[in-house]
């Protein structure tokens, strides 16, 4: 180790006087205070000398007593490398890069580098079903939840009912009621509303279940569907029932409604999602051949699968098929269909609000296609990407660099 602080001691003088600091001082400069701990990265740099042979050392150690402007902050003997590694402090005014660019260019030193910062590129979940679920690397998802999860935006569920109980939804939904007709009692039994819910919303980070797209997203679920049998995964729904339950969500103001279905064209409900374009809520809905409304109205994003034959009225795809989400009495299951691509695209969108509050519908609905563009395409459509409609918004990588652990 004497030969290893000898040079660590050479290399802070080889350093300084690369930056000409100071000069013409007789005595050693007191010691250093800052610590690697307290000392922020981009003031760091790692020097590799290109000897520790004694000789060289005490040479250049001599160096050291009439300079004074760097802190060292850690040394160590790099046993596989045979040499002495030390991270020292630039000044706080000074180049950083400058200082390195001079320190490469003397022959006594073998390496100089900034400190530069790593991430780990695992998926940043501990939930237990997580690996199963394959929308969540078409989305960019495990990126995209270090610059936002969704946190306090709210998003009106217009479906069936929600396993309120359910542990990955417990505490998600913030509101609930319902308008179905009285024959028609269940909700937290329900199954559609409870797998669309998990799909935007589900707890991360819980160590259990699936993680949703928006897992911070306060839910506001409206049951104006029912499923005809026991049961039944499908659900149906009429004017009136979804009238009451737009309405109502509309008093609520909330910034996105999922409308995970789909019909005939029907004036009322039109007048409704008009209403809410005009109130800044961004209205999504599942996209489909069979019942393309409310998907073909201009102010409604619609969101289909990716594969072939997709509605007229889709302008973005998400995966669709055989997506692990959250069903009654706590389960979890497989479920298909473009229902849970609206449900993604909602997930997304409360992802875009809360790093930008102020977007509007139709500035949410052009970022969302953006981003999907940004990132690729899709067989038929442009395939909805997270990280890439954040990196849109926020104008920064959102894939590539994110800003940390959140």
């Amino acid at each position: 180790m004497r030969r290893a602080e000898a040079a660590l001691a050479t290399v802070v003088a080889l350093l300084l006087l690369a930056s000409g600091c100071a000069a013409g001082l007789t005595t050693p400069p007191a010691a250093p205070q800052a610590t690697l701990e307290t000392t922020a990265a981009e003031r760091q740099i790692l020097v590799v000398p290109s000897s520790s042979h004694p000789a060289v050392v005490e040479g250049l150690a001599r160096d050291l007593v009439a300079f004074a402007g760097l802190d060292l902050l850690a040394s160590w003997e790099m046993v596989s490398l045979g040499a002495p590694c030390f991270v020292l402090a630039a000044p706080a005014a000074a180049d950083r890069e400058k200082l390195v660019r001079r320190l490469r260019q003397d022959r006594r030193v073998a390496l100089a580098q900034p400190v530069e910062l790593h991430r780990t590129l695992g998926a940043p979940w501990n939930d237990t079903y997580a690996p199963l679920q394959t929308s969540l690397e078409p989305l960019g998802l495990a990126a995209a939840h270090a610059w936002a999860t969704g946190a306090g935006v709210r998003v009106a569920v217009v479906d069936t009912g929600v396993d309120l109980s359910h542990p990955d939804l417990e505490g998600r939904v913030v509101l609930a009621r319902s308008f179905a007709p009285s024959g028609h009692p269940s909700f937290t039994e329900d199954i559609h509303g409870t797998a669309v819910a998990g799909v935007m919303a589900a707890r991360a980070g819980n160590g259990i279940g699936i993680v949703g797209v928006a897992p911070g997203a306060e839910l506001i679920a409206l049951k104006a569907c029912w499923p005809e049998r026991p049961g039944d995964r499908q659900a149906v729904c009429d004017s009136y029932s979804l009238a009451r339950a737009l309405d109502f969500a509309l008093s609520q103001v909330p910034r996105i409604l999922n409308l995970s279905l789909g019909g005939p064209p029907d004036p009322l409900l039109s007048r409704f999602l008009a209403r809410a374009e005009e109130l800044g809520i961004l209205a999504v809905a599942a996209a489909d051949s069979s019942a393309p409304f409310p998907a073909s109205l201009p102010t409604v994003l619609g969101i289909s699968g990716p594969s072939p034959p997709v509605a007229a009225a889709a302008r973005l795809a998400a995966t669709s098929d055989e997506l692990l989400t959250t069903g009654p009495r706590g389960g979890y299951d497989f479920f298909s269909g473009s229902s849970f691509a609206a449900a993604q695209a909602s997930g997304v969108a409360a992802l875009l609000l809360e790093a930008r509050p102020s977007l509007s519908p139709a500035e949410l609905r052009s970022l969302l296609v953006a981003g999907a563009r940004r990132a690729g395409t899709a067989d038929v459509l442009p395939l909805l990407h997270a990280c890439g409609a954040l990196a849109a918004a926020l104008g920064a990588d959102a894939c590539a660099a994110p800003p940390g652990p959140r």
